[in-house]
């Protein structure tokens, strides 16, 4: 028997239409258009706005999308990964609300947090069920209702985050293409730099935690931005080396849409040209868990049968990862 990879069947992505301009938050906090595109390459990103909605609305949307493309049948799903930052609940899980949604009750599921890293980690997770033959189908969903953590008078956070998301459908190849390798990184010590103070089992809810605000992302935006360029650059310089790759052999390069100074900046390390990085951070910022398969949803009819295309992300926490794949369809 050939050797069984798991390869991306499909993909699916849905984005609130709601949009929250530069020009809206200039209205709402001490920011505009120019300081915010200049610094981050965003103008617009979508907010969902459905009363009473979370993270799990936008996957179902997302994984409604891929089912109704590929003809995939609910019940075939055998394991869903929800990768997200926000999940509707502390429990249950996002992915278990998302499979009594759907009807998927052939699945079983669990919520995978990585920060901004997260879909990364859940692909690699993914396709372990996959090469070892125990599950035919396995979706791994990346997806973030930001908006419901993001304090909108903090102009070094507000400006940069977006609501969206996006799923990939896992199954078995046998002609050598689909995940050919990754390499995963985290480091707790990056905690101080990008992180949510309060909410969880450390500081639980208070009157005087939400006074502080203190259930909003934090970032500190300068040390953020070096060691996502290094890193980023780092890991994705080694998992390219050890595959024999280089920046001519690359098809598609598919950054974390954090800013748009960091892709550059993690292209130019690379010497990979900007006409082969996929760049959508204009229209929906930083959705975290949902940037790159927003980035394939959006470009899928681009990226042909053989190609070869690299991801690569940075988080919060700090956590990192470049994963390479061969294009299966």
């Amino acid at each position: 028997m050939s050797k069984i990879t798991a390869a991306i069947a499909g993909v699916g992505g849905w984005v609130p239409e709601d949009v929250l301009t530069n020009h809206d938050l200039e209205k709402m906090v001490e920011t505009n258009n120019e300081w915010i595109v200049t610094r981050t390459g965003i103008s617009e990103r979508r907010i969902l706005k459905v009363e009473g909605a979370g993270t799990s609305y936008i996957a179902i949307k997302a994984i409604q999308d891929l089912l109704s493309k590929t003809k995939t049948n609910v019940l075939d799903i055998e394991l869903i990964i929800c990768c997200t930052t926000t999940p509707d609940f502390v429990f249950p899980a996002t992915a278990n609300l998302i499979a009594a949604e759907l009807g998927c009750t052939n699945a079983w599921g669990y919520d995978l947090q990585a920060a901004c890293s997260g879909f990364l980690y859940g692909l690699s997770t993914g396709s372990q069920f996959i090469e070892t033959g125990k599950y035919k189908k396995v979706l791994v969903v990346g997806a973030d209702k930001m908006s419901s953590i993001i304090n909108y008078q903090d102009r070094a956070t507000c400006i940069i985050f977006g609501d969206g998301g996006g799923v990939a459908l896992l199954e078995p190849n046998h002609e050598g293409l689909g995940i050919q390798d990754f390499q995963l990184h985290s480091d707790g010590n990056g905690a101080p730099y990008l992180h949510m103070k309060a909410g969880g089992s450390r500081k639980p809810a208070s009157h005087e935690s939400i006074d502080a605000r203190e259930h909003a992302v934090f970032q500190e935006g300068a040390t953020v931005f070096k060691f996502a360029v290094t890193n980023m650059s780092d890991v994705t310089t080694k998992l390219m080396e050890r595959n024999g790759l280089t920046s001519e052999d690359l098809s598609w390069f598919v950054p974390h849409q954090a800013n748009r100074r960091i892709i550059e900046a993690v292209a130019n390390r690379l010497n990979v040209p900007i006409e082969k990085v996929i760049i959508n951070i204009q229209k929906y910022g930083n959705t975290t868990n949902g940037t790159l398969p927003l980035c394939l949803w959006e470009f899928e009819k681009q990226f042909k049968k053989g190609d070869k295309v690299v991801l690569s992300a940075f988080g919060g926490g700090f956590t990192w990862g470049a994963l390479y794949m061969k294009w299966a369809y």
